[in-house]
């Protein structure tokens, strides 16, 4: 008797690839078949539905092109997303210090030919639209930054200096703009990939400490005291060269009160009343104060599901000013009400958690930095702007990601995405 042999079993997948159909199929998505498709997906709705919202703050001005036009860059971005996706991001150490030598180019043009407005010079005009290079420094510092500290040697406090040193001068460039809010993004940048990276945290703290003890040395002497004697015990347990170490910080941080009025004076008036005037609104009701009192009524008049879309009389009569750019979370939370304003804030949180997972599958140091900082930059923006809406952080003209009306913006958070997609499109992957 002779066994029969078992007939091969074909797959589904492999049935598909046997037709026409099925190998054009596979063939246009093979580029691509690592991707997160989920993590592109969020974005992409987010903008679009943004746009409703950026059309309703519009609909009875005389701009009510802007919502299409953040449509087409929508478009745009996600062209440009997945061009990105199916290159290979191992290419960008090759080009690590071209990319910053353009960056900070770009940032010293704006300062030559730049165009002002509200109060910086951000912006440079090229055929008719306008170009903010400081919203693309920010993927710049991020490649360059991952670039230096994916060596092991980097976590030493050498390559803490080194890392501090080539961000500092796209930094001050953008802080002599002056534009403070994109300033504190690639503070948040720089500090969640240094955190990834295994940098000592006792250097970090040491690191913001300065700007700490500016803050609290003029609100209460005490807990001032009490900072820079943690301080000196975290410079005497970390630092090399205890003595001259500590005795450093404890200079630094006893000083830092005074650097803290030197910058102050530097800042423009407007940007002193966004930094204060979130703490009580009500003293300049018609001035500073007006944007957060508008936002707030808003916010709150949306109550539980909102009075829906295009229905918003804060948002139709436009009481709140910049409302479809930094201020178009108050036109959701008025429209479509907490249920909206907690679905959007899921929403980010799900795009956090999947650079997360990106992040830790990596397959090597450069790629995990480089999703570590498209997170910390988005994370820093959603949590500010969110906070600085409501009343829980001062008005800094941090954008939405995603939400807010700008062509650059949008721009660079859909390059950040597409650079983290190419992170797992070609990670490596197991074999059976």
């Amino acid at each position: 008797m002779h066994a029969t042999p078992l007939k091969k079993q074909t797959s589904f997948a492999s049935m598909a690839q046997t037709t026409f159909l099925g190998k054009w199929f596979h063939r246009g998505l093979y580029p691509w078949r690592g991707i997160d498709w989920l993590l592109l997906f969020f974005p992409i709705c987010i903008t679009l539905f943004s746009s409703l919202l950026i059309a309703s703050t519009r609909l009875y001005t005389s701009e009510t092109d802007l919502a299409w036009n953040h449509v087409v860059m929508c478009a745009f971005g996600v062209a440009i997303c997945m061009w990105i996706a199916r290159s290979r991001y191992e290419s960008l150490l090759d080009w690590r210090w071209v990319i910053y030598l353009i960056t900070n180019a770009s940032l010293v043009a704006v300062m030559l030919i730049g165009t002002v407005g509200n109060g910086a010079q951000s912006w440079i005009s090229i055929g008719g639209f306008n170009i903010q290079p400081s919203e693309f420094a920010k993927i710049g510092i991020i490649i360059t930054l991952a670039a230096t500290l994916k060596d092991r040697e980097s976590t030493t406090l050498g390559g803490l200096l080194k890392a501090l040193a080539i961000t500092a001068v796209p930094w001050v460039l953008i802080f002599l703009q002056p534009d403070l809010g994109t300033s504190l993004v690639f503070g948040a940048i720089v500090l969640g990939m240094l955190y990834w990276s295994n940098m000592n945290p006792g250097w970090l703290v040491l690191l913001v400490s300065p700007i700490v003890a500016a803050i609290i040395f003029n609100l209460y002497i005490p807990v001032w005291i009490g900072w820079v004697i943690l301080m000196a015990v975290i410079a005497w347990m970390t630092l090399p060269l205890r003595w001259y170490s500590t005795l450093i910080i404890v200079v630094i941080n006893s000083i830092a009160g005074k650097i803290g009025e030197l910058l102050w004076d530097l800042l423009q008036d407007y940007q002193r009343d966004r930094l204060t005037l979130f703490l009580n609104p009500e003293q300049d009701p018609l001035g500073g104060g007006y944007h957060l009192i508008q936002s707030r009524i808003a916010i709150g008049s949306g109550q539980l599901w909102g009075r829906g879309l295009f229905h918003g009389t804060q948002t139709q009569l436009s009481f709140i000013p910049e409302q479809h750019t930094d201020f178009i979370f108050s036109a959701l939370g008025e429209e479509l009400g907490f249920m909206g304003a907690l679905a959007m804030v899921l929403a980010f949180w799900f795009i956090c958690l999947r650079l997360i997972i990106i992040a830790q599958n990596a397959k090597d140091n450069f790629g995990s930095l480089l999703a570590i900082g498209v997170l910390s930059m988005i994370v820093f923006q959603v949590v500010i702007n969110i906070g600085m809406t409501i009343g829980l952080a001062p008005i800094t003209g941090i954008p939405l990601p995603w939400m807010s009306y700008g062509r650059s913006s949008l721009l660079t958070n859909f390059i950040g995405i597409g650079i983290v997609e190419s992170v797992a499109n070609f990670q490596q992957r197991m074999k059976f």
